[in-house]
């Protein structure tokens, strides 16, 4: 692939749950030079812990820091109504100076919709209701008076005040099925590449979602459209001397046994060994699919500061 852009580095910071700690890792990452920081969205505890409620926060933290940007990875759609989002958005943006990344998904989680008493529909109604909130919120947040009548909402003749610094953010669509996976395509600047919900609300853990062919096939389909969309990921850094040893112990914990080492040095997502050979790794996946945006979690920020180094 030729024209590639240039890597940015975001960090999750799924472990924050307090005020001192978002901005301490905030103005760390920023020091770091870490591109975004993002936060998810859910309020139960499982799978990732207890998270702060995202908008809020990225508010406190683009306080806190002058040049990172804030991103949400990713917001459920159905837990908010895209014209109350695209404002939010829109405040956001325009409170920090134009930082701001707004990443939306269908919302994969069955336990967090029953227990908070939101119907968990079939998938293809919540990506239905995902698509038209996605030509909403980027009509909005374009500046656009907005209307649509679709099956699931009905917007007349509508701005967004305030106007957002960035005409629109950009909008990151978080994407493992095929169909959600041309939809980020098609309506969005990032797409976010995960592997597929599964219909009982969860996300599937199986090794052939995250193999090589797999993850060309997901870029693939993001391709289709034919529009420049940045290419992100979640990624996994096992750091130590030896890339095959360490694969083999991601093997372990993951649950894959000792005999998938070789599809864990080749996975897309993981990345092991000492910091000059995953730069390395990143550089040839890079050239091999696409991935420029891509993102640690917090309890790994530090450890891989030094392959931002090497790659900036």
């Amino acid at each position: 692939m030729t024209d590639q852009r240039p890597f940015r580095f975001g960090v999750v910071a799924e472990s924050v749950r307090t005020a001192e700690e978002l901005t301490a890792v905030a103005t760390r990452a920023e020091e770091l030079g870490y591109s975004t920081l993002t936060l998810r969205d859910h309020f139960v505890a499982e799978p990732f812990g207890d998270q702060l409620a995202p908008m809020v926060a990225l508010t406190a933290a683009a306080c806190a820091t002058r040049t990172l940007r804030l991103g949400t990875l990713v917001l459920a759609n159905d837990h908010r109504h895209p014209v109350l989002l695209a404002k939010e958005a829109a405040t956001l943006d325009h409170l920090s100076g134009g930082r701001f990344e707004l990443g939306v998904g269908a919302g994969w989680l069955r336990e967090e919709y029953e227990r908070a008493g939101i119907p968990f529909e079939a998938a293809g109604t919540r990506v239905d209701r995902l698509e038209e909130s996605l030509r909403i919120l980027r009509s909005l947040l374009a500046g656009e008076k907005t209307t649509l009548s679709g099956e699931h909402y009905r917007v007349r003749d509508l701005t967004v005040f305030p106007s957002p610094v960035q005409t629109p953010p950009p909008l990151l669509v978080g994407a493992g099925s095929p169909r959600m996976l041309r939809i980020a395509g098609r309506h969005a600047d990032i797409a976010g590449i995960l592997p597929r919900a599964l219909p009982g609300g969860t996300i599937s853990g199986e090794i052939s979602e995250r193999t090589p062919e797999t993850i060309a096939r997901k870029v693939a389909l993001v391709r289709e459209s034919g529009r420049d969309v940045e290419l992100s990921m979640l990624v996994s850094p096992t750091f130590g001397p030896d890339p095959r040893g360490c694969a083999a112990r991601v093997a372990v914990l993951r649950g894959w046994g000792t005999s998938s080492t070789d599809l864990v040095l080749d996975m897309p997502s993981q990345f092991v060994g000492p910091p000059e050979h995953i730069a390395e790794q990143m550089a040839a996946r890079r050239e091999r699919y696409g991935f420029t945006y891509l993102l640690v979690p917090d309890r790994d920020m530090e450890r891989f500061a030094p392959v931002i180094g090497l790659l900036a």
